[in-house]
């Protein structure tokens, strides 16, 4: 069996208790059939550091972007350089989070921001990892209006069935994290029994958001496993499916071997 934890950020993890730094934490993971790990850029500062992490380990790939809670103007010269490089294989993550962003134009900005990362990854022909909060309307207009060649994935998804069906006909994937695995999470429970599971991708979003039975610790790559078993649950199949099914996904989506 091998599981893919398709969006992380090791570049954030607390390793205070792993004097082993990050092979440790990757040791970790893959004692528990964790195989490969999308280490995920949020704004200009961590361009360097995550591409340096997918460099230093064979299994770990990179992407770079800006967050929307992450404001910053953007320089597109700086994302297309640290993108054009063989480990980088999405741009992201992206998007828009009107949960904090309440004023005109606070979510103005966001929009305009997310555009213009849209308009590279158009350019480039790779896909995009999206973070979308409070925002469905706008995130599907401007994912309808860039006309990706290479699509992407919606990540952590907490949106309703409807705006998960909207992006399935758009051509992107849809990414749950631990939080499938809370006590309030009925009603996203309800969305992962319903998205195809050739459509799917499972993510720890790693250091936060850790799942049952681990709340209160650091998230960690290896609680991946946690989620793919709350998806078989809910999918009625097996880990063994999820697992095989989500590794495939990954591969397809970002164009590996």
């Amino acid at each position: 069996m091998q599981l893919v934890d398709s969006h992380c950020h090791l570049d954030r993890l607390d390793l205070s208790q792993r004097p082993g730094g990050v092979d440790e934490v990757l040791a970790a993971a893959r004692a528990r059939q964790v195989k490969r790990f999308l280490c995920v850029g949020v704004d200009l500062e961590s361009f360097a550091q995550v591409r340096h992490l997918a460099e230093q380990h064979e299994d770990v790939y990179a992407s770079v972007g800006v967050h929307p809670l992450h404001p910053a103007q953007l320089d597109e010269q700086l994302l297309r350089q640290y993108a054009d490089h063989h480990k980088v294989v999405a741009l992201g993550e992206m998007g828009l989070d009107y949960y904090y962003a309440k004023t005109a134009d606070e979510q103005a900005a966001q929009r305009q921001l997310f555009a213009a990362q849209l308009r590279v990854a158009a350019e480039l022909a790779k896909p995009v990892i999206v973070h979308t909060r409070d925002a469905r309307a706008d995130t599907l207009a401007l994912l309808a209006e860039a006309q990706l060649p290479a699509a992407g994935v919606l990540h952590c998804f907490t949106e309703s069935w409807e705006m998960a069906e909207a992006a399935l006909a758009l051509g992107f994937y849809i990414s749950f994290s631990g939080i499938i695995s809370f006590r309030n999470a009925d009603a996203l429970r309800a969305v992962v029994e319903k998205v195809p599971l050739d459509r799917l991708l499972i993510e720890t979003d790693a250091p936060y958001l850790t799942p049952a039975p681990h709340r209160g610790r650091p998230n960690e790559p290896q609680y991946v496993y946690e989620v793919a078993e709350w998806v078989a649950k809910l999918q009625c199949c097996s880990i063994e499916q999820v697992a095989m099914q989500t590794s495939a996904n990954f591969n397809r989506l970002f164009q590996l071997d």
